[in-house]
């Protein structure tokens, strides 16, 4: 299952927006300076230019390891991803009947999965993306795995 999406994240989006206005603004920087300090802007644009591109590539790799970092999930078994009863303790099941029923709803194997990475820690919208789930299903099982009456191991 593929869960990379086509549109950038929003601190993506931020980064490599900041980016562009900076380039824009060096030009500009550039057009509007003497002709005796154009050499030294020129350099200082390009230093700029270098660490821009330095930071859109950092962004573009570690997007690229995040696609690739595999899922802490127990093994495919015949049946699907099977858990152990000690492993689903504290499952939400009551909460998320309803999003089962409704249309387009996630699987039962998406949501114990999902269930196993919110009590390992992960937040809501890693999780959403990651096992292409509603956010608010991942939320939810989120929220109650952080409750304090569930008794997580350290």
């Amino acid at each position: 299952m593929s869960t990379s999406r086509p549109y950038p994240r929003p601190g993506e989006a931020a980064v490599l927006l900041t980016v562009l206005g900076l380039l824009v603004l060096e030009e500009i920087a550039l057009g509007m300076a003497e002709e005796d300090d154009r050499p030294v802007i020129g350099g200082i644009l390009i230093g700029a230019s270098g660490t821009g591109l330095l930071v859109v590539g950092a962004v573009l790799l570690t997007r690229w390891l995040d696609a690739r970092r595999p899922l802490p999930l127990p093994p495919v078994g015949p049946n699907g991803r099977e858990y152990s009863a000690r492993a689903l303790e504290g499952f939400p099941m009551e909460a998320v009947r309803p999003l089962l029923l409704a249309q387009d709803a996630p699987q039962l194997g998406q949501l114990y999965s999902a269930w196993m990475l919110a009590r390992a820690g992960r937040p809501a919208p890693w999780i959403a993306r990651r096992l292409a789930i509603p956010l608010d299903a991942a939320q939810l099982l989120v929220d109650a795995a952080r409750s304090p009456n569930l008794d997580q191991p350290r």
